[in-house]
């Protein structure tokens, strides 16, 4: 071959690789973020490297992180965590920010979206009825259950962006009338009391200091009789805290994923008492006969140093900003400490409480 005809050969093939990786490679499932759209969020792009360490130093200890002279703080630093992280995970995850169990000739989507449809069977949703999304993110869970059921559904997120994108998935999916996003702390909504007729929440509250506060918060909102499912990720009975390798992996699943300490399995149902709930069903959804939910973190080398490079050229390039490779890191990081905790069975995502309001309930 000659060499003028190579080299043309070998740029048009780097061209292709180029284009593929970066323009098609790693898009949202429905129409989510490219890796050239990349962003952190709000924060503007000479401030990402300082919000990131600051970030890293207030969740270095997660249980110190939980205590009451530090617990208030905690908020806002899971709003900049959220800055940090949205783009990166509907670019390599999708628009539902949760795990799923694994189901047999499904894809991961599918799975996904049968996770999803559970909590709006639980709830007994249907037309004409008004939910409410605890920890909402872009949207993701709200668009499937409002599909299915019918019903219409109010989600809250503590992130201005996560609302500004839910709010145009919600438009592009055509639900933008039956689904509503409003930017709020879940541990004091700005909702009248007993305006919902049901509540979901899908991994959310592990960000709350205290759980107690954001059950709490749901109870006052939620009608008398209303039902509230909560998936909740918890250390579970498997957990030894005298093992370095358990603490290890739970204490990189805290600080990765901005949690002021996991709690234990069985606090969760004690608490939702605690605030009035009635519990009708309590499950781990990890359990078998249900397959791996960490399937899906154990990316190959090959597919993250992919993603690497692709980051590291998008910086360089100043297509995306500086820092973005570090919360890149992290993330990658953090999935290898969940897939420890699912492979060892002392950690669970899915921990899932079916709650009610007594019918006796004042408002």
């Amino acid at each position: 071959m000659e060499p003028a005809t190579m080299a043309w050969t070998l740029a048009a093939a780097g061209f292709a690789l180029v284009y593929w990786f970066v323009w098609v490679m790693g898009a949202a499932e429905v129409q989510g973020k490219r890796a050239v759209d990349l962003q952190m969020g709000s924060i503007a792009d000479d401030k990402v490297g300082d919000r990131y360490s600051q970030y890293w130093s207030f969740f270095r200890s997660p249980k110190e992180t939980a205590a009451a002279a530090t617990a208030d703080k905690v908020p806002a630093f899971v709003d900049t965590f959220y800055n940090l992280v949205t783009d990166i995970y509907e670019w390599g995850w999708g628009q539902s920010f949760h795990f799923s169990p694994s189901l047999p000739g499904r894809s991961h989507r599918e799975a996904t979206r049968v996770h999803e449809e559970r909590v709006a069977d639980l709830l007994e949703a249907r037309p004409g009825k008004r939910l409410l999304d605890v920890g909402c993110g872009v949207g993701g869970p709200m668009r499937a259950i409002a599909a299915h059921s019918g019903s219409d559904v109010v989600g809250i997120t503590i992130n201005e962006y996560q609302v500004n994108r839910a709010r145009s998935h919600n438009r592009k999916a055509g639900l933008d009338k039956q689904c509503e996003v409003v930017c709020g702390n879940f541990m004091a909504m700005p909702f009248p009391d007993a305006s919902f007729d049901g509540a979901y929440s899908i991994e959310a509250t592990c960000h709350a200091p205290r759980l107690q506060d954001v059950y709490g918060e749901v109870f006052r909102v939620l009608k008398p009789g209303g039902l509230y499912v909560s998936y909740e990720w918890v250390t579970t009975p498997l957990y030894r805290a005298d093992d370095p390798e358990h603490v290890e992996a739970i204490h990189g699943i805290e600080r990765g994923d901005a949690l002021p300490g996991l709690r234990r399995q069985d606090e969760i149902a004690t608490v939702a008492k605690e605030v009035g709930f009635d519990v009708v069903k309590e499950l781990d959804l990890a359990l078998p006969p249900a397959l791996p939910w960490w399937t899906r973190l154990k990316m190959g080398r090959l597919s993250y140093w992919r993603n690497s490079l692709v980051i590291r050229a998008l910086t360089l390039l100043r297509v995306a900003p500086k820092g973005v490779s570090e919360v890149h890191e992290m993330l990658y990081e953090t999935a290898h400490h969940l897939t420890r905790g699912g492979e060892t069975g002392i950690f669970t995502p899915m921990h899932m409480v079916l709650l009610r309001k007594p019918a006796t309930a004042a408002e």
